[in-house]
This record gives C-alpha cells, structure tokens and sequence, in this order.
C-alpha cells in the first residue's frame, strides 16, 4: 500500500484550453520556466433540464525540458496534463503578502477537439 499512496499523492490531472500564449522566461544558468492559465469547463444540469457552465482557471508552472515544450502551445491549445498542486507566498513590491496556489507541470500531451477529428474526417 505505501507504493500506491506514494504514486499518488499530490497528484493533478487537468484537461482544459490555454487561456493565453504560455510566457517563458530564462534564468541564469539557462534554466527555463514557463507560466499559463488553463480553463477547465464542467457543464451540469440545475432547474428543469436547463444546464450550466462552469469555468475554472488553474495557473500552471512548468520546468526545464517541460517548459522548452510548452513554449510550443499557444491560446486556445486543449491540452491532458498531469502535475501537482503547490501552494506558496510571496510579497508584493508595496510589501503585501500574497498566496498563490499553482499546479507544477510534469507531462502533458495536445488533444484535439472532437469537432476537429470530424471535420478532419470528412475531408
């Protein structure tokens, strides 16, 4: 059992749209980081058949070789991605402090939208 839990703790699954292109940054020593926002949607139904949208933005950090390959993407791209949860402080330049909770990239693939299959099939 300690294997499993192991596997799984801290463990993100998303699928969702880039809500804008991903912004990379080079550090010193030519390391990469890459930040975006991914929308996930969940649609259910509520009142007499009627169904509603829910909209949820997630901040997403990738790392190094990720980040390299992230950088590919741009606004709109559907992706699956798996990573973990991290939350952490930081302080503004007026000296607030801030909380922020973000999913750390590890794998993610491009998933095409049913729409696009089809309509590749058809031609």
């Amino acid at each position: 059992m300690e294997t499993n839990e192991k596997l799984i703790r801290n463990r993100v699954q998303l699928m969702g749209n880039l809500g804008k292109d991903p912004e990379v940054r080079e550090f010193e020593g030519g390391k990469k980081r890459a930040r975006f926002s991914l929308a996930t949607n969940e649609r259910f139904p509520y009142g007499d058949g009627q169904f509603k949208e829910d909209t949820q933005w997630h901040d997403v950090v990738a790392w190094g070789r990720t980040a390299e390959q992230v950088a590919q993407l741009r606004k709109g791209s559907r992706i699956a991605m798996e990573g973990r949860l991290v939350h952490r402080t930081y302080e503004t330049k007026e000296g607030q402090k801030r909380y922020i909770t973000e999913v750390v990239l590890n794998t993610f693939q491009s998933v095409e939208a049913a729409a696009e299959v089809a309509a590749g099939a058809e031609t």
